[in-house]
C-alpha cells in the first residue's frame, strides 16, 4: 500500500468531522475513509484500531501550554490569571469541537481519557507556575495548588462543555477574582 501525501491528516480530519456529527460508535471506517477520498485499507494502514482514530485526535488540539512570562503581572494574582485565560480562550477556542468530542469519548475509551488527564495535568502546572510567580508573599503552597487544580476545571469544563453558556465569560471572571481575593486572604493568614 502506498502512503499517499496527506491521507493522514485528511483521515484524521474526516474522523473528527464525522465523530462530531455522527457519533463515534455510529461512525464506521469505511465512511471515514470516503469521506477522506482514500481506501479503507489506508485508514487501518494508520490507525490499526478504530480507537486509535480517538487518540491520535488528541494530539489536534492546540497547545494548552503558556509561557508564564508572557501572562504574570507580579504581586497581581487577579490579572495574571485573566491574562492566562485569555490566553488559553485564544489557543483552545479554535478546538471547541474536538474537545467536546474528545471529552465526550473518554468515558469509553481509557487512551483518550489518560490523554486528557495527561493534558489537565499540565495545564494545572501552568496555572501554579502563574500564581506562583504572581502570589502575594506568605500565600501558602498549598493554596497555590488548591487554586492550580480548581482554575484547571473551570477551565477544561469551559472549553469542553460550558462554552454554550452564555454567562460563560462572566462566571469565569468572578472565578478568577474569587481565586485571587483567596489566595490574598491566605497569604494574611
Amino acid at each position: 500500500m502506498t502512503d499517499e501525501p496527506g491521507a493522514r491528516d485528511r483521515i484524521l480530519a474526516a474522523a473528527e468531522e464525522l465523530f462530531a456529527r455522527d457519533g463515534f460508535d455510529a461512525t464506521p471506517t469505511s465512511r471515514i475513509a470516503e469521506r477522506a477520498g482514500v481506501p479503507k485499507g489506508l485508514v487501518h494502514y494508520y490507525f490499526r484500531r478504530k480507537p486509535d482514530l480517538l487518540t491520535a485526535l488528541v494530539g489536534r488540539l492546540p497547545s494548552d501550554v503558556v509561557d508564564p512570562a508572557e501572562v504574570v503581572v507580579a504581586g497581581d494574582v487577579a490579572a495574571s490569571l485573566h491574562r492566562l485565560v485569555d490566553a488559553l480562550d485564544r489557543a483552545l477556542d479554535a478546538s471547541a469541537v474536538l474537545s467536546h468530542l474528545l471529552w465526550r469519548e473518554a468515558d469509553t475509551h481509557p487512551a483518550v481519557l489518560a490523554e486528557l488527564e495527561d493534558r489537565f495535568d499540565r495545564l494545572v502546572g501552568v496555572i501554579r507556575a502563574v500564581v506562583s510567580a504572581a502570589r502575594p508573599a506568605g500565600a501558602p503552597p498549598a493554596d497555590v495548588d488548591s487554586a492550580a487544580q480548581l482554575l484547571a476545571a473551570a477551565v477544561s469544563h469551559r472549553h469542553s462543555v460550558a462554552r454554550h453558556a452564555d454567562d460563560g465569560q462572566d462566571a469565569m471572571h468572578r472565578e478568577l477574582r474569587f481565586l485571587a481575593a483567596a489566595l490574598a486572604a491566605g497569604a494574611g493568614a
